[in-house]
């Protein structure tokens, strides 16, 4: 509860006693006088009384308004109901439908969903829905948690009759509700009057209107097919133009119709085929997205789930990024159902570095432009500045299949004086596929445990045939550098690539001993090779 600061007391204590004296003073007084600076010091102490009290009442008022807030968050909570190892069986089994929470207290991801469930559960409340929320404490009921699967934290499942769902919606207050409604038998909401779409545009930012004569027919039942397999999006029917054109303005005003709502620059988009419900779902699936798609960890799953094939994907920081947003949505605009544009913040470390690595560009601050086809595994970069005019350029490229795919590569090295030759991907066809020599190339990384022990294998191979000079002893980072022709997945690896036959490199075993590595070697020379070394009198290193 709110309690008054005791500064209001004090002053009026203070003020009191001054009066008093006052009072006292001008009973002494043989002729009564005004003293101007009691009077004054009097209108200063009630302004700075008034003011204290004015304080005291803002603070009042915003305590107030927290306190609201608190009591509505509490009452949605308590919408919620709490399971526990008693009431779990008897609650799901005697409800038709269930919505359970497992949570863990110390679950961060827990704590920002229970709000937002609990939010839910008011709406659908309010909503008449049959549905009932409950939250089950894992960690506090863990053989509860197991009976019903909860393995991770939070988890959703709907159960229906007692039967369970894993719940696929996602995780706002308004998905949660939509999921649910659709779930619970209720996948179209029908609007009409021009009054319930214009409240119905206050609480939703991406629906799907469907305008017909009447609310039965082949199309209407391929609608509300569509709008059931559908988990995410919420389905309007209305069958009054007027209304409808509240809700999009652009409507056909034909027997039907069918369009999605965006609360972004690409707001409305009609749909031009068929009633079908697989063709209704696919253009749902191309166009429900934004223009330019922000990646969160809330989101990440919707977006990565798009069957839109080419990306392009843009890392930059906010304040960069707010520059680049509106040219590069009239960008998107130009590629729209073709391309999927996702910007991706490059201080989030979750979210950018596990991308920015495949270009060998972790450690970039700059703005970084990168586009994948999904459909054939190639990744692409952006090397010029990211110009709105360079990024369309780049992105005709990728839907046009003329951009070179890139391989990403440390600098070029000094190999000057060194007995083992560093390679990386921009020298590797100059210094193994195009050499004219023999070269054994051992592949591999640095958090790779064994090959160390290669190494120094390597590193005694090539003091032993320092004397060839038609033998090359190299390595390569495969964490760094990539190459088309270099597909390796175990590390390490020893390739031999012989003079006369690049494009098939012999394996050598990693685990034979160094004289059966020479002996391998020695077998694959030619051998005017292995003459020429004793011609040169070099003596050989002991392996």
């Amino acid at each position: 509860m709110f309690r008054p600061k005791p500064t209001s007391r004090l002053i009026l204590l203070t003020l009191t006693l001054l009066l008093l004296a006052n009072f006292l003073t001008s009973i002494k007084a043989s002729e009564p006088t005004t003293d101007e600076n009691e009077d004054g010091e009097l209108e200063e102490l009630l302004a700075l009384d008034e003011q204290v009290e004015q304080e005291e009442e803002q603070e009042g008022s915003s305590a107030s308004v927290r306190s609201s807030e608190a009591e509505v968050l509490t009452k949605a909570q308590r919408i919620v109901l709490e399971l526990n190892h008693d009431n779990t069986k008897r609650v799901i089994e005697g409800h038709e439908f269930v919505l359970v929470l497992g949570y863990a207290p110390w679950c961060s991801r827990s704590a920002e969903l229970m709000p937002q469930f609990a939010e839910a559960a008011t709406s659908l409340k309010e909503l008449g829905s049959p549905l009932l929320l409950a939250k089950l404490d894992a960690e506090r009921h863990p053989k509860t948690a197991s009976s019903l699967e909860i393995k991770g934290f939070p988890t959703l499942l709907l159960f229906v009759n007692g039967t369970s769902q894993v719940y696929t919606g996602g995780f706002s207050a308004e998905e949660i509700v939509i999921w649910a409604r659709k779930k619970t038998g209720e996948p179209v909401i029908r609007i009409s009057s021009v009054t319930e779409a214009e409240e119905f545009l206050k609480k939703h930012h991406i629906f799907v209107v469907g305008l017909f004569e009447k609310f039965e027919g082949p199309d209407y039942e391929e609608f509300v097919k569509a709008a059931a397999a559908d988990n995410a999006i919420q389905f309007v029917g209305v069958s009054n133009i007027e209304v409808a054109k509240v809700l999009i303005p652009n409507v056909k005003p034909t027997n039907v119709f069918l369009g999605i709502v965006k609360s972004e620059p690409e707001r409305y988009t009609s749909y031009e085929g068929t009633f079908e419900t697989d063709k209704i779902l696919q253009f749902l699936d191309y166009n429900k997205l934004p223009l330019v798609n922000k990646l969160t960890e809330t989101n990440s799953a919707r977006v990565y789930s798009s069957p839109i094939k080419l990306q392009v994907l843009v890392f930059a920081e906010a304040d960069d990024f707010k520059k680049l947003l509106e040219p590069l949505q009239d960008v998107a605009r130009q590629f729209k159902s073709k391309i999927l544009f996702i910007y991706i913040d490059n201080t989030d470390e979750n979210l950018a570095k596990p991308y920015l690595t495949l270009f060998g560009l972790e450690e970039s601050n700059s703005t970084v432009v990168t586009a994948f086809d999904i459909s054939v595994n190639s990744k692409y970069l952006l090397e010029s500045d990211p110009t709105p005019s360079n990024i369309k350029e780049f992105c005709s490229g990728l839907l046009h299949g003329t951009l070179s795919s890139h391989f990403k590569s440390q600098p070029i090295p000094d190999n000057t004086n060194e007995t083992v030759q560093s390679i990386v991907g921009k020298t590797f066809d100059d210094k193994v596929l195009n050499s004219h020599k023999n070269v054994l190339l051992e592949v591999f990384t640095p958090w790779c445990i064994n090959c160390e022990t290669t190494s120094k294998h390597v590193e005694k191979l090539a003091k032993h045939f320092k004397g060839l000079d038609n033998l090359v002893f190299a390595r390569i980072d495969a964490s760094a550098n990539e190459h088309p022709k270099l597909q390796v997945n175990d590390y390490p690896t020893l390739l031999f690539y012989t003079a006369n036959d690049k494009a098939n490199p012999i394996k050598l075993s990693t685990k034979s001993s160094l004289k059966d590595l020479a002996t391998t070697i020695n077998k694959h020379l030619k051998p005017k090779d292995n003459v020429a070394k004793e011609k040169d009198n070099v003596p050989k290193d002991e392996l």
